[in-house]
C-alpha cells in the first residue's frame, strides 16, 4: 500500500446515511490529485499542470455533490476548502442542524446512528433509508419504524412558540433518546 505522503486535508461530512471521511492528496511538485471518500479512492489525476483549480464528487447514499477547491495562497503555500452542494462545509452543517435531527444510541450492544429529514420525514439508522409508517395522534404526528426487534417512534410536536416551530422526540422502547449533536 502506497503511503499517503501528499495527504493535504481531510474532512469529516455527516450525512443522513453517515459520517463520512474525505481525505485529499496533492502533490504540489508532481501536480497529483487523489481524492478519497470512506477510503476508497474516487479521483485520482498524475501530473497535473495546473496546481490550483478544483475537483468534484459525490458522497454517500444520496449522491450528495463535493467539491475540494485548491488556492495558492502565496508562493508554495496552498489553501483547500470542501463544498457541499454548493455551500461552504460550515454553511451546509449549519444549515444540516436546522433541517435534520440526528440522535445517537445503543441497543443491545449495538450503536446505531438515527436520522430525521425534516423536510421530507425520511428516517435513516446507520446508513439505510427506514421503512416507516406516519400517524397523526392528539397532539401532534408519530413516525414509526423499528430497528433490529426494537420499536421505534418519532413523536412531532408542536412547541406553541413559532420561532422553534416543532419539536422531534425520539423514542425507543418507551424510552426519550438525547438529541446528538455532530
Amino acid at each position: 500500500v502506497e503511503k499517503m505522503t501528499d495527504l493535504v486535508a481531510v474532512w469529516e461530512v455527516a450525512l443522513s446515511d453517515g459520517v463520512h471521511r474525505i481525505e485529499f492528496e496533492h502533490g504540489t511538485t508532481s501536480g497529483k490529485r487523489v481524492v478519497y471518500v470512506d477510503g476508497k479512492e474516487e479521483i485520482r489525476k498524475e501530473w497535473m499542470f495546473k496546481l490550483v483549480g478544483k475537483e468534484t464528487f459525490t458522497i454517500g447514499a444520496a449522491q450528495t455533490k463535493a467539491t475540494i477547491n485548491i488556492d495558492a495562497v502565496s508562493g508554495f503555500a496552498y489553501e483547500y476548502s470542501l463544498e457541499i452542494n454548493g455551500k461552504s462545509l460550515k454553511k451546509y452543517m449549519e444549515n444540516r442542524l436546522k433541517t435534520t435531527n440526528t440522535w445517537i444510541l445503543s441497543l443491545g450492544g449495538t450503536d446505531y446512528r438515527v436520522v430525521l429529514e425534516k423536510d421530507t420525514m425520511d428516517v435513516w439508522c446507520n446508513g439505510q433509508k427506514m421503512e416507516t409508517v406516519g400517524e397523526f395522534v392528539e397532539d401532534g404526528t408519530e413516525t414509526h419504524f423499528s430497528v433490529g426487534d426494537h420499536s421505534c417512534c418519532i413523536k412531532a410536536v408542536s412547541s406553541g412558540k413559532r420561532k422553534e416551530g416543532i419539536i422531534h422526540t425520539l423514542i425507543v422502547n418507551d424510552t426519550e433518546i438525547p438529541e446528538a449533536v455532530e
